[in-house]
């Protein structure tokens, strides 16, 4: 490693975690714009951070290497949800979803719903604390959805995130399902 490369690495971790800017109630974006912390955009990626931290918590438990692997991957692509939503500058194209990602979701949900019976009735959240906690992130992830959507009708954004945070919240249902299955405990049946 160069004499530069360990000089900017010093320099990053020297950084202390207050810069007191946010003080005044504003945040930065990237680009360097500042806006209230309670504005749309500031919403609508802090809910995909809760998504990740609730992710991390699941994490917490024991899985299956297949199912942690891949929320693993899911809590690095949130991160660039988060950042595609820091960056209202669209013609600046780092750091963005992409179609692949929002495809490999769709790929997961697939591939879990192959250990499923179709299903025949709704089923109310919960079952193994795993399950229950995947139903958790993914109603988060609905709420960060449609926060998204308000944020869309007033500016525009990359649409792979949307659809992103659609697949995903499909693809925890499905695991919550599969959790439930491999720990043989059953889904619970809504009875109206």
């Amino acid at each position: 490693m160069a004499e530069q490369d360990i000089n900017q690495i010093c320099r990053i971790l020297l950084v202390k975690i207050y810069t007191k800017t946010g003080d005044d109630g504003t945040t930065g974006l990237q680009g360097g714009k500042r806006v209230q912390k309670s504005d749309l955009r500031i919403v609508a990626y802090g809910t995909v951070d809760e998504i990740n931290s609730h992710l991390g918590v699941i994490l917490a438990h024991e899985l299956d290497s297949d199912v942690a692997k891949l929320l693993m991957q899911i809590q690095n692509e949130l991160f660039v949800v988060g950042s595609d939503l820091s960056n209202p500058d669209l013609s600046n194209t780092k750091t963005r979803i992409t179609q692949q990602m929002v495809e490999n979701l769709e790929k997961n949900i697939d591939r879990f719903e192959a250990e499923l019976k179709p299903l025949s009735n709704f089923i109310l959240p919960g079952g193994h604390k795993t399950a229950a906690n995947l139903h958790v992130a993914r109603t988060i992830t609905r709420r960060a959805e449609t926060r998204l959507v308000a944020l869309s009708e007033r500016e525009q954004l990359n649409p792979n995130c949307q659809k992103y945070l659609n697949r995903l919240s499909d693809l925890l249902f499905v695991m919550a399902r599969v959790i439930n299955k491999r720990k043989k405990t059953p889904d619970t049946i809504w009875m109206p």
